[in-house]
């Protein structure tokens, strides 16, 4: 049997939002390699899912790309999966992919689509996003302000992931640097049980986090509307 990566979207929040073919793909693949097994294990348990699994992550460093590559080698169909979402989309899933079509140019690499944070935000944004530029996660600190002026001098629309550590130190840059009526929507907690998007200048967004501490709580998704 020739060696096949399967990459495997799953749930952003609301564990009913996989798909059939995703719970068909891991519980039939030989091995899912996965960022937290402690994570992972809620999901498959929850569809009685009991495929092995096996950690890779973010700090796995060669060690890990060397044990898919040897999954791979042996003719095993490797699921990669992610926390939440679709993998290779802000995570290391991107250069195992880049590693195995490399090492491996034999091996099947197939996409298994379903959730993400990115695509379920535009869809519920109703800014101006006809195309975009996705920073995923911005720099904590070099390069930061730079990459804000960048975002306000372009006419596409520009998305990005936020931790709720920052997104009021957000809100203030991009009130600093972006025209005045310019719009940002912000997309807090999506699928989950206190989902929230809140659109509107800057100021106006700042204003409503700031009134209530748990809005700041959470994982965001930014979008900053094209001109």
């Amino acid at each position: 049997m020739s060696a096949k990566l399967s990459v495997v979207a799953t749930p952003i929040g609301n564990l009913e939002d996989i798909t059939l073919r995703a719970l068909h793909v891991l519980k039939e693949v030989d091995v899912i390699a996965c960022e937290d097994t402690r994570t992972s294990k809620k999901l498959l348990s929850r569809f009685d899912i009991h495929t092995p699994l096996t950690s890779f992550h973010a700090h796995s460093g060669e060690k890990g790309f060397a044990k898919i590559l040897s999954l791979l080698e042996e003719g095993k169909h490797v699921a990669l999966i992610c926390d939440a979402g679709t993998p290779g989309v802000s995570d290391p899933g991107l250069e195992l992919v880049s590693v195995v079509r490399e090492k491996l140019p034999s091996a099947v690499v197939d996409a298994i689509p379903g959730p993400s944070a990115l695509a379920a935000a535009l869809s519920i944004a109703g800014l101006r996003a006809a195309s975009f530029t996705f920073y995923g996660f911005l720099p904590l600190k070099k390069g930061r302000e730079t990459l804000f002026k960048e975002i306000a001098s372009s006419e596409r629309a520009s998305i990005f992931y936020e931790s709720p550590h920052r997104i009021l130190k957000c809100l203030e840059s991009l009130k600093k640097v972006l025209a005045p009526e310019r719009r940002v929507g912000i997309f807090r907690e999506l699928t989950k049980m206190h989902e929230e998007a809140i659109v509107g200048v800057p100021d106006e967004v700042l204003v409503k986090l700031m009134a209530d501490p748990n809005k700041q709580r959470g994982e965001f998704v930014v979008i900053v509307e094209g001109l």
